[in-house]
């Protein structure tokens, strides 16, 4: 048995931040260019920065939350025991999932329908017939996933309790490879190429269909299992600051520079080129609130236990903002932070009136909070 492990304020804000940036994710779509099967398109205001803003977002954003929910995963498994967090995992990840999707489904339909008609477009809608039960998981296919992967994991780690030995070798297997981080990127970036050969896509997709996607699931879990294993190694953590900066700061100029040079691009140097980018933003990311928000705070606290909440409600806001101001003659980036800005308020505000001192938030997070927000 590990010893407790006290909170770790650093990665309990990364995965705040995470879902929090499905916010921004969001708010480009109606404003970003090409065709969407659900998203209709502001006709008046589009623009390919938009593009460039989700794309960078999109690239590093579940591969890092799939890694941070291994990590605690594998803490709840070792520290509390696998029937805890058996329980723990259904009343945080399976009931909501189920609850907010049968909530969610027909506001979505009204929400899209309406903005279209707003808009004055057709979208396609063979996957968003307002029926009882929704035939999608919308953005809550990552709690759906979440499922599989817990459910593995639960298995795979009761099996290997009886196999201590292996346990242990495969935990110094990862500490060499954290150590030698240079081998680390080159092989897991390697894995990465070749699962998105066997996906055959440039990146991981979304999948959205209720039939597990198998490459797709194996492909997150890769990260999953990285967080996992990482619980084991938890002294390590601080190494992730090491060249944080520079691993952050080289994946952003890789993006940038395979982003504006598409066209001179295949698609095997195009995938082998994000395979590497996502290591980078992995250590570089996590390194960066390891380094900066190790330390208690009340307000990145009170960010973290709204997160859920705001990521589970802010899709319909992201599409019917715009259609308020679809007759604005604003350019297409000023709109999407007017739709960014005023979902986030209306998100927070419903959490903090609503949610975080009633039932929706002791279902949410396991706990009422006071009504006042203390964020000193």
């Amino acid at each position: 048995m590990l010893g407790k492990t006290e909170r770790i304020h650093s990665l309990d804000s990364l995965r705040a931040v995470m879902m929090l940036l499905g916010i921004v994710l969001h708010s480009t779509e109606p404003y970003s260019l090409g065709e969407d099967a659900f998203w209709p398109k502001d006709p008046g205001a589009t623009h390919g920065s938009l593009n460039y803003i989700f794309g960078i977002i999109h690239i590093f954003r579940m591969p890092i939350f799939f890694m941070v929910a291994g990590f605690f995963a594998s803490l709840l498994f070792y520290e509390r025991g696998p029937r805890l967090m058996a329980k723990n995992r259904i009343s945080r990840v399976v009931l909501p999932f189920a609850v907010f999707l049968l909530i969610l489904h027909p506001i979505l339909i009204a929400t899209w329908d309406n903005t279209a008609t707003v808009f004055g477009v057709t979208i396609t809608k063979t996957m968003t017939t307002m029926t009882l039960f929704p035939s999608i998981t919308y953005h809550l296919w990552f709690l759906y996933y979440l499922i599989f992967m817990t459910a593995i994991s639960f298995v795979l780690a009761t099996i290997l309790k009886k196999a201590p030995a292996l346990t242990k070798r495969i935990t110094r297997s990862f500490e060499w490879f954290m150590k030698k981080r240079a081998v680390f990127i080159i092989v897991f970036a390697i894995v990465t190429f070749l699962m998105l050969v066997w996906i055959w896509d440039t990146w991981i997709s979304t999948p959205l269909s209720f039939v597990p996607d198998i490459p797709i699931l194996l492909a997150y879990s890769m990260f999953y299992f990285m967080g996992w294993i990482l619980f084991k190694s938890k002294h390590l953590l601080d190494s992730f600051m090491k060249k944080d900066w520079l691993f952050t700061i080289l994946a952003v100029v890789i993006f940038t520079a395979r982003y504006f040079l598409r066209s001179y691009v295949d698609d095997v140097l195009y995938g082998l080129l994000n395979a590497i980018i996502v290591w980078f933003f992995i250590f570089g990311i996590t390194g960066l609130f390891i380094r900066y928000t190790s330390n208690h705070s009340l307000r990145w606290r009170y960010i973290s236990d709204s997160s859920y909440w705001v990521y589970l409600i802010h899709l319909p806001l992201t599409a019917f903002i715009p259609s308020l101001i679809v007759d604005w003659p604003l350019p297409a980036f000023v709109k999407f932070v007017i739709t960014m800005i005023g979902t986030t308020i209306v998100c927070f505000a419903t959490y903090h009136f609503l949610v975080r001192n009633s039932f929706i938030g002791k279902f949410l997070n396991g706990r009422k909070y006071p009504l006042k927000a203390q964020t000193n």
